[in-house]
């Protein structure tokens, strides 16, 4: 082995980066949300980095991974797994949930195996920029090659207030409460990246005016493939309603009812093809959900599955069942959206346009931001993930992390929601 690409050091940089007041169905997204950064330097002076989420069940097991890793290979990725699994440790699922929701991620019951999951994604995409930059070799080449120069993106609706009601970072968006600001929202969206297909975060109002909603968007954007994404807010009986509605308009509905039972009863009951991000985040989940056809689109999300490779993986399983395929994404940044673009560009099966918050995010620990042309990011073919970290700015949202008392350091958008309405609880599911 070149000890060049022997780990020599692991830098953990958690930050706070602004988020605008997004609603779901748990509430509104906080001022501010945790992502932690992940510096992965070799032996040989290169410096590969990652992103994963930032809250503390995160940071608990990324801290001895970290410590473990110096003179583990970077091209050992499939070491990453075992080493994680020996270090990092258990933690119960945490309490104050009792649906079983990661509000972070709103991705299902938040488990010890899927917190240390979304900790190696980071490291192992940092072992890839790592390698790559060594070698010269783009990421995607390490996955086997690019088979687009392009990916195709979403816009990313949400209803939201116009600002933050304890402070927070400003913007110019204003509120989008009723069809009319989703639309102008949409338009916004397409003037200014040139998307071509919308995905509308539901589970916020009564179903009747999120239908209003998607059928304003089909007047406006005649052709345009959209999709809802109420998470699991809805009945069987709800869901089914909601799809007899938009039967014709939608692309897919997504996790319209929680878990696997009932998407299950869902979809036998409608054409409709439901989506998920939430029954299906694992790979012994896929099983069930595949074979009772719950679900008929797959979003994919490399910080779930544990990286680049486990989401090719998962590719090929969705390829072999006939299940669709595309990308689900969270409040990320851009070296984030850089690993997921280039993990995109080498899945053959990519059916759909890929989700993403990052127009929403105003704030980034890179360089130079990425820009969405036509609705698509270019695949980079620079060496590694082809990012480079501004440091000043890295160092200022660590600032923000290290001078907060705690509130924000975890992700509760029901917290949030609490400083309009201090009576407001976390809906219980099916919320309608």
């Amino acid at each position: 082995m070149d000890t060049a690409l022997l780990i020599d050091d692991v830098r953990l940089t958690p930050v706070l980066i602004s988020d605008p007041p997004l609603l779901n169905t748990q509430g509104v997204h906080q001022p501010y949300t945790p992502r932690l950064i992940v510096e992965v330097v070799t032996r040989g002076g290169v410096t590969g980095v990652g992103e994963t989420y930032g809250d503390g069940a995160y940071l608990a097991p990324a801290r001895p991974l970290a410590e473990a890793l110096p003179g583990h290979p970077v091209t050992d990725v499939n070491g990453l797994f075992t080493l994680a699994e020996r270090v990092c440790g258990g933690s119960p699922t945490p309490e104050g949930d009792p649906q079983g929701v990661d509000a972070g991620g709103l991705r299902g019951v938040r488990t010890a195996d899927k917190l240390r999951l979304s900790v190696v994604s980071a490291v192992e995409v940092a072992c890839l920029d790592a390698l790559g930059k060594t070698l010269g070799l783009p990421v995607h080449a390490l996955l086997g090659g690019k088979v687009r120069d392009t990916v195709d993106y979403s816009a990313y609706l949400f209803y939201r207030w116009a600002e933050h009601p304890a402070g927070g970072e400003k913007d110019d968006w204003g509120a989008a409460l009723d069809p009319a600001g989703i639309v102008a929202q949409a338009r916004r969206f397409v003037a200014g990246h040139g998307f071509r297909s919308f995905k509308l975060k539901g589970g916020v109002f009564e179903p009747d005016q999120e239908i209003a909603a998607v059928r304003a968007l089909a007047e406006a954007f005649p052709g345009r493939p959209l999709r809802l994404d109420p998470n699991g807010a809805w009945s069987v009986e709800t869901s089914l309603y909601v799809a007899r509605q938009l039967g014709g308009v939608l692309e897919y509905l997504e996790d319209p009812a929680s878990g696997t039972d009932r998407m299950a009863e869902v979809a036998a009951g409608t054409d409709v093809p439901l989506a998920t991000n939430m029954c299906v985040t694992t790979f012994p989940e896929i099983a069930g959900a595949f074979a009772r056809g719950a679900v008929q689109v797959v979003l994919s999300d490399h910080h779930y599955w544990g990286g680049l490779h486990r989401t090719r993986e998962l590719a090929a399983v969705c390829r072999a069942f006939g299940v669709g395929l595309s990308m689900h994404s969270n409040t990320h940044l851009g070296i984030s959206l850089a690993a997921m673009t280039h993990v995109a560009a080498t899945v053959p099966n990519l059916d759909y346009a890929c989700d993403s918050h990052y127009p929403w995010q105003t704030e980034d620990v890179i360089t130079a931001r990425h820009v969405f042309r036509d609705g698509r990011l270019a695949v980079s073919d620079a060496p590694g993930l082809g990012v480079e970290l501004d440091r000043e700015r890295l160092a200022a949202l660590h600032r923000r992390w290290l001078d907060d008392d705690g509130t924000l350091r975890e992700r509760d958008d029901a917290a949030a929601m609490r400083q309009a309405d201090p009576e407001w609880v976390t809906p219980a599911v099916p919320r309608w």
